[in-house]
């Protein structure tokens, strides 16, 4: 109590003149050649009494708690002295103390209704219910007709009714609820420390950490042996990375409270995470990368509100998948990262990479801009150049894929491959397909003509290598028969003449499939594929 109850300096200056005004009583007394008769503490009470009813109405109660003190330690028998100062420390908010001294006063007085009266508005306070309804009970026991606990009354039927609606929640897991009730309860219970720390638990749990660490700290201060409060602290810590710290605290909580059975959970969560995390980070860095996903993805089980570990689990995940080459598997995770945090720089450009080698240039120059956003460098500045240069690129004719060649194939192989496609795609080979089908043909047998006359010839082939435009290239007047003549005709006959042996003056398709695969080698001047144009 004494370290409650600070007297100020006003407060000296009055008790001062108290002392003065008593004093002049008995000069008073001299004068009428009366006897001195000194005052009892019965009487120096009442007058410290009414010193501390003084202050309180002028709502110096730092003042009048040390006129109340005064009076209680001259009649410590005085429920009414008790009952006062309860009053007065209810007007500063420590209902601890205010309690205390109402129950005092009741002890003393068990008939002193005002006191039951204060026992329910600081029971109400402090959230306990079963202590205000039994100080109501005892109030109505005392005047039926009394309505001086009608508020606190309908406040305790509230606060069950929160309870049972909190706890609900909480159990589904529903915590942001859980904090919505919690506001309404602390209204009307501001000094329960249970609801302000159940409302950090669930801050925590919700990512709120900083939130959840300026109550925690705040009632550490005011108890430092309370197991919640530390609990609490170490949930801080876990849901922001820190398992060290948070298993330290959650052990702190146990030697304080060895059944706390949330603290008992949380270190036993903690140390298998960390386990499994750093069990992870070995099996990657060995090159054990199957293992090591395995070992991530069982990780990922443990807590899935500690988005903070999560996020670097799947990260870690996602760069497993990118070494076994499961591109999409690694896409998957990094986009589940960046929805815990958009800020991820790594993840963002091991999504982009990823990305680009599964040739979604598009994402991947969103990705890199949503980088250079967060960090502008150089390094990232090239990887968006480069991939806009293969989106341009991407976006023209790919000659290789329509001649069924890498990118890597020489000369040969692009004249093996245009002579194969050319023939199996030639318009009069179609002739008498449908309209549709012919159609389509025709459009195939350009682009193989189109791919063949710009990988044939180096220059271009090197231009449209290096993502120019070939637009560029003049393919504007290109005619696919023209190519196909030209390659037929000097694909290798002496002096200039096909090998076929006919001129395309007079070109007969017919003709000249039947020379071609005749000299492809079907037997007995037949073509290899067996059948007749």
């Amino acid at each position: 109590m004494e370290d409650v109850i600070v007297v100020s300096s006003d407060s000296s200056s009055n008790s001062s003149n108290s002392d003065m005004e008593i004093d002049m009583e008995p000069t008073e007394m001299d004068n009428s050649s009366e006897s001195i008769v000194p005052k009892d503490n019965a009487t120096i009470a009442e007058e410290r009494k009414k010193l501390g009813n003084d202050q309180y109405k002028a709502q110096n109660y730092q003042s009048a708690l040390k006129f109340y003190a005064e009076a209680i330690s001259l009649c410590p028998d005085s429920a009414t002295y008790y009952a006062n100062r309860s009053a007065c420390y209810m007007m500063l908010s420590n209902y601890t103390n205010a309690l205390t001294d109402a129950r005092t006063a009741v002890q003393l007085d068990p008939s002193f209704e005002k006191a039951y009266v204060r026992i329910a508005k600081c029971c109400v306070a402090m959230g306990d219910i079963i202590g205000a309804e039994q100080a109501i009970k005892k109030i109505e026991e005392l005047d039926p007709q009394s309505k001086s606990v009608n508020t606190e009354k309908q406040a305790a039927q509230q606060l069950r009714q929160l309870e049972q609606t909190i706890q609900t929640n909480y159990d589904s897991k529903a915590y942001r609820n859980v904090v919505y009730y919690l506001d309404t309860g602390i209204k009307l219970a501001p000094a329960c420390y249970r609801y302000r720390l159940l409302k950090a638990e669930c801050l925590a749990f919700l990512g709120r950490c900083d939130e959840a660490v300026d109550i925690a700290i705040s009632i550490i201060k005011l108890d430092n042996t309370s197991a919640d409060a530390i609990y609490v602290r170490g949930l801080c810590f876990y849901y922001t990375d820190n398992l060290e710290k948070g298993i330290k605290h959650f052990e702190l909580a146990l030697q304080l409270d060895p059944d706390h059975k949330k603290a008992r959970e949380m270190r036993a969560k903690s140390k298998a995470l960390k386990d499994m995390k750093e069990n992870g980070n070995v099996l990657f860095k060995s090159g054990r990368y199957r293992e090591a996903q395995t070992v991530y993805s069982e990780a990922l089980k443990i807590d899935e509100f500690n988005k903070d570990i999560n996020s670097k689990l799947l990260y870690n995940r996602a760069l497993v998948h990118s070494k076994i080459n499961n591109l999409r598997e690694a896409v998957t995770d990094c986009t589940r990262v960046l929805e815990i945090n958009d800020k991820y720089l790594k993840a963002l450009l091991l999504r982009a990479r990823c990305y680009n080698d599964l040739e979604k240039f598009e994402e991947c120059c969103n990705d890199y801009e949503a980088a250079l956003q967060i960090q502008k460098t150089p390094e990232i500045k090239k990887l968006l150049r480069d991939a806009k240069f293969a989106l341009k690129k991407s976006k023209r004719k790919d000659y290789y894929k329509i001649l069924g060649v890498s990118r890597n194939a020489g000369e040969d192989e692009i004249k093996k491959a245009y002579r194969k496609k050319a023939l199996v795609h030639h318009p009069d080979r179609h002739a008498n397909s449908s309209p549709e089908e012919r159609k389509e043909q025709e459009l195939k047998f350009k682009e193989i003509g189109e791919a063949y006359a710009i990988l044939s010839d180096q220059r271009k082939k090197m231009r449209y290598d290096s993502g120019q435009d070939m637009e560029e290239l003049e393919q504007a007047d290109f005619d696919p028969n023209q190519m196909f003549r030209h390659f037929f005709q000097f694909s290798g006959g002496p002096g200039g003449q096909s090998s076929f042996g006919f001129e395309f003056a007079d070109f007969d398709p017919n003709q000249m499939f039947r020379h071609f695969f005749q000299f492809s080698g079907g037997p007995g001047g037949q073509s290899s594929f067996g059948f007749e144009f």
